[in-house]
């Protein structure tokens, strides 16, 4: 489903991405791990074309979307989460999704998917964004990433600030959306996260960055066997 390949970036005179590679297929969690500081959100960003890329390459099925603008990556399929979820505080959680409509047309009707996967948006339709606790903010930002139905999601440390029952929701909800699929079609999860036991939990494969670089990949089953928690300690 995504497919990057030998990706470079650079800040100025910083190497950040030193030739990332990865591949997410549909129906399985993709996460990336690594400590602060090693690029992931960076890797993030290039994906959605935040920031372009000095070299390399991301195609999205057959399409090579690696100098597309985060428009046009949206329109095609790719949903994006960023970190400390970045929702509208003064528009309402209705207009919020709305919003997430915007990459169509933005007059569809809001899913009604989005309130069986997340019921509390539902009770606090038209309350402000920024009136509701961050475990719910960040429902309401994977929501509205879903909004448009995107065929892989970009999450970044969505369990960053979180109260663990809202994690294990948002566990929940993006196991579905591998396994199941969102509105017909099995979607493709890219994670970032520096919680342990929350990715091992969820990763069908998964990748340890080090300053810009991938340098463990595998199963998401061998990832205690292989010592990836040791990598993520301080």
């Amino acid at each position: 489903m995504l497919k990057v390949e030998q990706l470079h970036q650079y800040y100025g005179g910083s190497h950040i991405l030193r030739g990332v590679s990865l591949e997410a297929p549909a129906g399985a969690i993709t996460v990336i791990l690594g400590r602060n500081g090693v690029g992931k959100t960076t890797l993030l960003k290039s994906l959605m074309g935040v920031v372009p890329v000095k070299s390399g390459s991301v195609r999205l099925g057959q399409r090579d979307i690696t100098h597309a603008p985060p428009y046009e990556r949206a329109r095609a399929g790719v949903g994006y989460v960023p970190q400390g979820r970045e929702i509208f505080g003064r528009l309402t959680v209705e207009e919020n999704l709305r919003m997430g409509l915007a990459p169509k047309s933005g007059r569809e009707p809001i899913p009604h998917e989005l309130f069986e996967l997340f019921p509390v948006l539902k009770q606090m339709l038209h309350r402000r964004g920024g009136d509701l606790s961050g475990g719910q903010q960040q429902q309401l930002a994977i929501a509205r990433a879903l909004a448009a139905g995107p065929r892989v999601l970009i999450l970044d440390e969505p369990t960053e600030g979180i109260q663990p029952s809202i994690i294990k929701d948002i566990g929940r909800v993006l196991r579905r959306l591998a396994d199941v699929g969102w509105r017909g079609e099995r979607m493709a999860v890219v994670l970032v996260e520096q919680f342990y036991d929350f990715a091992a939990e969820l990763a069908d494969h998964y990748l340890v960055m080090e300053r810009g670089e991938v340098v463990q990949r595998g199963r998401g089953r061998d990832m205690e066997a292989e010592g990836v928690r040791g990598r993520l300690a301080i």
